[in-house]
């Protein structure tokens, strides 16, 4: 914002020096007629600059010293004194009285009378019903089946021995006429074999089963039974009682209290007291400064006369 104003105050400042010249030479002429040239001016702007400061400010700092008091405390002590009261003492004394009083007594009578219940008797009775079950019953049939068999036979076969001295002074090798072996012989029968097949059938037969069932009856018989009547009686008897009446004792009697005694003594407490103390500390402040710059203006002078009119 500064800038600005110091460069406002420098065309300001141009304006009105060239004023006249332009009022002069170009006031009413074409602006053919007229020169532009820009020139640089000194104008002054005012600008902050940060400075470090140091300053004082003033702190308290604790110090702890040692320091002998006189103290006071107090020490419990006992005391006692002699009280005088008065008591009140029991003194029980014994007694007889009459007492009158009723009684409930109970008479028991005895009483009979005929009871008709019921009886339930249990009958049995047999039934029958008829169940049907399956049953696998066994058939049976024939069929052909093959068997593989065979026998030993005892064949002749021609069979070469094979000779034993060297190829070129031996005779032709000698083979044997026959030779006697077991060979079995297969064979293929057919015979007849006994089958047993089991066929499922439904078979009904009755199951005989046994019904239990109660049948009540009617039947009496005699009870025996007691009665109980309560009747009052008077009855009188003689009670021992105690009774209590007060009688006053006095007595004396040692009464504890506590007193205390103040008792001084000696200690050392630590004690703290402030020192004022000046401690530097840094601020930043910003100084007011004039500054000198070089401002580019344009200028506007004539060139010629015969131009303007």
């Amino acid at each position: 914002m500064n800038k600005l104003l110091g460069v406002a105050a420098v065309v300001a400042v141009l304006a009105l020096a060239d004023g006249p010249c332009w009022a002069a030479g170009c006031g009413g002429c074409a602006p053919s007629c007229c020169e532009c040239r820009t020139v640089m001016k000194t104008c002054q702007e005012v600008v902050y600059e940060p400075q470090q400061v140091t300053c004082y400010r003033t702190c308290y700092e604790p110090v702890t010293e040692q320091k002998t008091v006189t103290c006071t405390k107090y020490v419990p002590e006992t005391h006692y004194r002699e009280c005088e009261y008065t008591v009140c003492k029991p003194v029980w004394e014994k007694g007889t009285r009459t007492v009158t009083y009723q009684v409930a007594k109970p008479v028991y009578e005895t009483h009979q009378r005929e009871v008709q219940y019921t009886e339930c008797r249990v009958v049995y009775e047999k039934r029958e019903r008829e169940c049907s079950q399956t049953v696998c019953k066994p058939v049976k049939y024939t069929k052909t089946v093959k068997a593989c068999g065979g026998h030993w036979e005892t064949r002749e076969v021609e069979a070469c021995k094979p000779s034993t001295c060297a190829p070129a002074t031996c005779a032709p090798a000698t083979c044997a006429p026959v030779q006697t072996c077991r060979v079995w012989v297969p064979e293929v029968t057919e015979r007849e074999v006994e089958c047993v097949k089991y066929v499922p059938e439904t078979v009904v037969k009755k199951v005989p089963y046994t019904v239990c069932r109660l049948v009540p009856e009617t039947k009496t018989k005699t009870c025996t039974y007691q009665v109980c009547r309560m009747e009052t009686e008077t009855v009188t008897k003689e009670v021992p009682y105690s009774f209590c009446r007060m009688e006053q004792e006095k007595r004396v009697a040692k009464v504890p209290y506590t007193v205390c005694k103040p008792v001084t003594y000696q200690q050392t407490v630590p004690c703290v007291r402030y020192v004022p103390k000046q401690v530097p500390y840094t601020v930043t402040r910003y100084v007011p400064k004039v500054v000198c710059k070089q401002v580019p203006v344009p200028v506007c002078c004539p060139t010629c006369c015969g131009c303007c009119y």
